[in-house]
């Protein structure tokens, strides 16, 4: 782009910027959960149109895609995500959730005012100079169910594009930061399912009975006690545990405990084994006491890659925007998910790491505590602006 249009852009910015920061107050205090983000939804569309974007509504049901610049050759896509988590906000702040129980406490109502600056900024450039390539954003529902990435791309919202970006805030990363990483960025994860099947008795006759709340308590630690000795301690696997449901009365052996976890893992050769070792452990714990169990395992997500060439790109724009101190190359992935993976089963692309801490730190992710540094918006549509714009002018992206 010439350097009238990066004026433009930068202009623009801090034209924009209070506006976006009221915007995404707004949000923060009314968060809709995975699936149910029509306001959200409604907002992010009206936005997009009035500054000059070709706008579609619900696609991958309560997604909004967004387009602009030419519609035929290479075209690059944006993807950020809208939904909170049943999470109950304790940060006190003046914009806190007034949704009982409803939370944006993954920061993605700092992703979605990240997408609407970055189109902001674009459609400014588009008015003084057109846009050498066509770009489109993806303003994605239901990340946090691992569905909602599937259903956009079920939905064709991936149709023409030829590389996509994404961006996650990292509450270890100080505000005004950004971590890259080439290669795996978040590991692959599994929802798991286990029903330990006993036999129910009287409380003060246990020996008449087969306990499963007891037996439930033996697969929980037994998993990870196998995980250390069984598998190979180089190819870390992760089983938590988040729900338990069983018993009917204090005094009734329980018959039935339903256990519900996730599992991680980075490798993903080992990750596909997994299903069948958890199967084999957990019936062998069970039955050494007399009980049964009903193995349920899906995979949530595949673990992120991020592209070199575009990851590389990025990093020389976030370098020229921020400087070389302010640029971190990151050691090691995540264990988190991201279902951006589905978005890249087809497409070569790159996510980063906002860095949202403040001087006294971040709660993390999923914390009714977490309140991410609102600096770090300029950075995230900093970088992601001068690295779309970059893509659109490099002949070889």
């Amino acid at each position: 782009m010439s350097e009238l249009a990066s004026t433009a852009w930068s202009q623009a910015l801090a034209q924009h910027l209070p506006d976006l920061l009221e915007l995404r107050r707004h949000l923060h205090a009314h968060p809709e959960l995975s699936g149910e983000e029509h306001q959200t939804a409604a907002l992010v569309a009206g936005d997009l149109r009035d500054h000059g974007w070709n706008v579609r509504e619900g696609v991958g049901r309560t997604g909004v895609v967004a387009e602009l610049g030419p519609s035929d050759g290479p075209r690059i896509g944006l993807r950020v995500d809208m939904d909170a988590l049943p999470v109950e906000e304790r940060t006190e702040l003046p914009y806190a959730s007034l949704r009982q129980g409803v939370m944006h406490a993954c920061g993605h109502d700092l992703h979605t005012c990240i997408g609407l600056g970055v189109a902001r900024l674009l459609a400014a450039c588009q008015v003084h100079q057109p846009l050498p390539r066509g770009v489109r954003l993806l303003f994605q529902p239901a990340e946090e169910l691992a569905e909602g990435a599937r259903w956009m791309r079920d939905d064709g919202a991936l149709e023409g594009l030829s590389a996509l970006y994404g961006v996650h805030v990292f509450p270890t990363l100080a505000v005004g930061s950004i971590g890259v990483r080439s290669g795996s960025l978040t590991a692959a994860a599994g929802e798991l399912e286990i029903i330990v099947m006993g036999e129910g008795g009287h409380g003060a006759r246990p020996h008449q009975s087969v306990d499963a709340i007891w037996i439930a308590a033996r697969v929980v630690t037994g998993l990870q006690e196998a995980i250390s000795r069984r598998l190979d301690a180089l190819h870390p696997v992760v089983v938590s545990f988040g729900k338990i449901d069983g018993g009917k009365a204090f005094n009734v052996i329980a018959d039935r405990v339903r256990l519900l976890g996730t599992v991680r893992c980075l490798d993903v050769d080992l990750h596909n084994r997994l299903p069948a070792w958890i199967e084999e452990t957990v019936q062998a714990i069970c039955s050494s006491f007399g009980a049964s169990a009903e193995v349920t395992y899906r995979c949530i997500a595949p673990p992120v890659h991020n592209d070199p060439g575009l990851t590389d790109l990025l990093e020389r724009c976030a370098i020229d925007q921020l400087g070389r101190s302010q640029v971190m190359r990151l050691d090691q992935p995540s264990l988190g998910a991201e279902d951006f993976a589905e978005l890249l089963k087809d497409l070569p692309g790159s996510m980063f790491r906002l860095g949202v801490a403040g001087p006294e730190g971040c709660a993390p992710l999923h914390h009714g505590r977490f309140c991410p540094e609102e600096g770090s918006l300029e950075v995230g549509i900093r970088v992601l602006t001068a690295t779309l714009l970059a893509w659109m002018t490099d002949l070889n992206p």
